[in-house]
């Protein structure tokens, strides 16, 4: 798959109209993302929703890369082949001061995932410090839970709170440019 960094494609933006698209919840989206990037959150997002691209390569990003190259391999799968992620997602295009909008502050589906993990694991070790044997059984399914995450590159508890209503915000979903 063909990357590109922040940098470069900054530098083509600001030469024309390019095809930026953030796979990232419309919460994410709408706390913080390139300027010109349309959000079509990765859970949402269809071959037929890039035809007003005319065949014109796509540039993806995400918070960090991760669900671009999801979107990426979801695309191909269909045929889709003009694709380019942004390396390091939008925390390098923020890291880089390209021009970005900000909205209100989000947390992104990584750290909900983390204070979901860490506050089920705190609670298994409370049940059984509490003399309940059975808070064992909740803190090895979100051991196995992370395992599985780790070894598939793929998490569910993410792809469930992608869809939460805390994580939509249809007013940070502008319909694509044509």
């Amino acid at each position: 798959m063909q990357t590109i960094a922040a940098n470069a494609l900054a530098n083509m933006q600001q030469q024309g109209l390019i095809h930026l698209i953030d796979v990232r919840t419309p919460a994410e989206y709408g706390a913080v993302h390139a300027k010109g990037a349309v959000n079509i959150p990765l859970d949402k997002l269809e071959p037929s929703a890039l035809a007003y691209c005319n065949g014109d390569p796509v540039y993806f990003v995400c918070k960090s890369g991760i669900r671009a190259r999801k979107a990426m391999e979801k695309l191909t799968e269909s045929g889709f082949t003009n694709m380019i992620e942004v390396e390091g997602g939008t925390d390098a295009w923020v890291k880089a001061k390209l021009p970005v909008q900000k909205g209100r502050k989000a947390l992104g589906l990584e750290q909900q995932v983390r204070l979901i993990v860490g506050g089920m694991a705190l609670t298994g070790a409370g049940v059984v410090l509490a003399g309940q044997p059975a808070g064992l059984a909740l803190i090895a399914f979100m051991g196995l839970g992370m395992v599985y995450a780790g070894i598939t590159d793929t998490c569910g508890m993410a792809m469930m709170l992608a869809k939460a209503p805390w994580n939509q915000n249809a007013s940070a979903c502008p319909a694509p440019a044509n």
